[in-house]
């Protein structure tokens, strides 16, 4: 039953971020002349986390993400079996956010899935890789080093929270940022096309950032020798 309550708190968490994060971006839109609306949308996917820290933080650890869960597995604070669980239940909370964002803006409203921007002239399939993975590496970095202090716990969703904001507003110009395979994987089977034949991307390179965050603070961390 312990294990059945995290996974419900991972569907709810996912279900939010994908609600209100991409719903956002389909609402206010995400071209290149919408300063502002690169701001909201880093705003709500930013907000969506520190709300469900501190309303699910305490049941799941609030991962909604399989790359900060493959960062914790790797840290050895996830089992094998809560990793699995964890991730299908992402999917299935991204995916119920896909149906109310279809209910409510049509479902050709493209769910804000991520794919190398229009505005972007450089950008190409390396480049969005390499952008994904850097966001998703510094993301990680801050859960596993922020989580891993407990005097930290009044502040970690904020901090949390406030990084997914930071590291969205730079990625929205050029990937729509994703940092997140479960937030981009169900967007894009629901939005198809281009987001589709893109998605691997958005799948593999935060994966590999989230365990090279992990494999990186836990070298660089001088606590476990004190």
């Amino acid at each position: 039953m312990e294990h059945f309550k995290k996974y419900i708190a991972e569907v709810i968490g996912t279900f939010v971020l994908v609600t209100f994060g991409c719903g956002t971006a389909v609402a206010v839109g995400c071209s290149s002349e919408a300063g502002s609306g690169y701001l909201l949308t880093a705003l709500a996917f930013g907000l969506s986390i520190v709300a469900m820290a501190f309303s699910i933080g305490n049941i799941s650890g609030c991962h909604v993400n399989p790359a900060v869960s493959l960062a914790m597995l790797i840290r050895k604070q996830l089992s094998a079996l809560d990793f699995v669980g964890y991730v299908i239940s992402q999917i299935i909370g991204a995916a119920l956010g896909c149906v109310v964002l279809g209910v409510v803006f049509g479902f050709d409203c493209g769910f804000g899935a991520n794919q190398i921007q229009d505005g972007w002239t450089n950008g190409t399939l390396g480049g969005a890789f390499l952008v994904e993975l850097v966001l998703t590496f510094v993301f990680v970095l801050v859960i596993v080093g922020v989580t891993s202090k407990v005097e930290n716990a009044a502040v970690a969703g904020i901090v949390i929270g406030l990084s997914l904001t930071l590291v969205h507003i730079l990625g929205i110009a050029l990937t729509g940022t994703s940092v997140n395979p479960a937030r981009s994987l169900m967007p894009a089977i629901f939005a198809g096309g281009t987001a589709l034949s893109q998605l691997w991307i958005f799948i593999v390179a935060p994966l590999i950032g989230g365990a090279a965050a992990a494999v990186v603070y836990s070298a660089l961390d001088t606590s476990k020798n004190d």
